[in-house]
């Protein structure tokens, strides 16, 4: 991940995440160069309370003062892509600062919490057919009322995916939520065959049946199935999720605030969640950071009602900072540090600091 760092005039920090990949592999080097050399200069000297206007100026760049002037947007060719991942750590770190300074977790400055505490989903379930039902109820035997595993090219063919879910099912029992996520990785026929052959297995979604790239291919695939299709990790700036919503191609809406343009963008996504009576699940996988970015969001968004907690191997969640997020019951409480309520252990990031 790119850990983004703001320092005010006086010394307090704000910290953000950027990402170059949904996943844990992506190269960051490009991110790091575009923060430095395009992003850095027109932040400078400017105030940090102004979260929406500096969100504007990034993304509309030399035209920006056409943009504020006009009250909608003139985007500079980077409106997509790593450009707008950069931003996403630049605005998340705002946010960070400007919950400090007002000594308030993002979430109050966001509206205030919809409701005291959340359910968690755990969120790993890599284990082949044999072994998929000991490693979900491993889950279960730590409170999680929720679990999600993962299929698609994995599984090396459809019918190994189903397999899967159905060992997966029949181990937990029926009262425990199962997710499915695909990462995007099936075709549109495989991606119906794939529901057609679990749809009896009451799954509470479908994640990422098909290419992010191919939109209309997902609505195609949600109007083949009775189960819900949960998509947006993917996804860059509330554009792209609202074109997902034109296509009626989701029902669970999946903003990853380190790719979709941070907390302000991450937020507008909410609303549109809101608006069209889904279900808003932030893409919570990644490092602390971004974890905290999006349960901030989902407690102030009255569309949010579970979190996504990683049960993976993820140091940039577990040690990356040294407050750790309990879990109680499968339960998360409401944010109530000021800010992003976590700060860096600075001998990690010494120790695994990469030279860009």
């Amino acid at each position: 991940m790119t850990l983004v760092v703001i320092t005010t005039e006086d010394g307090m920090q704000g910290f953000g995440e950027a990402k170059a990949a949904v996943g844990s592999s992506g190269a960051c080097a490009s991110i790091v160069h575009c923060i430095e050399n395009d992003l850095k200069p027109v932040l400078l000297g400017k105030d940090v309370k102004d979260i929406t206007r500096l969100w504007e100026e990034m993304y509309n760049g030399t035209r920006d003062h056409y943009a504020l002037a006009k009250g909608r947007k003139f985007p500079v060719l980077g409106r997509r892509g790593l450009t707008i991942s950069a931003m996403s750590g630049i605005d998340i770190a705002l946010w960070d600062l400007k919950g400090k300074m007002l000594n308030a977790p993002v979430m109050d400055l966001l509206g205030g919490a919809c409701r005291n505490e959340m359910p968690a989903y755990a969120s790993g379930g890599w284990a082949d057919v044999d072994n998929i039902g000991a490693q979900l109820n491993g889950y279960v035997n730590k409170g999680f009322r929720g679990v999600k595993m993962r299929v698609g090219v994995m599984d090396k063919t459809v019918q190994n995916s189903i397999d899967r879910v159905k060992a997966a099912r029949a181990a937990i029992g029926p009262d425990i939520k199962l997710m499915a996520d695909a990462h995007g990785t099936f075709s549109v026929p495989e991606a119906k065959q794939f529901c057609h052959g679990v749809q009896d297995c009451n799954l509470y979604w479908f994640e990422e049946p098909i290419s992010p790239d191919n939109k209309r291919g997902t609505a195609e695939v949600r109007r083949a199935t009775h189960i819900p299709i949960a998509a947006g990790e993917s996804e860059y700036t509330s554009f792209d999720i609202n074109e997902l919503l034109e296509l009626r191609g989701i029902d669970v809406v999946q903003p990853d605030a380190a790719i979709i343009g941070g907390i302000s963008e991450t937020m507008r996504v909410a609303h549109l969640a809101s608006v069209h009576q889904l279900e808003l699940a932030p893409h919570c996988w990644g490092s602390i950071v971004s974890f905290m970015a999006g349960i901030n969001v989902a407690f102030a968004s009255p569309a949010a009602t579970i979190i996504e907690f990683s049960l993976g191997g993820n140091p940039m969640m577990y040690e990356l900072v040294k407050e750790q997020i309990t879990v109680t019951n499968g339960m998360i409480s409401a944010p109530v540090a000021p800010g992003l309520g976590v700060v860096p252990d600075w001998d990690f990031v010494r120790e695994f600091k990469q030279k860009v």
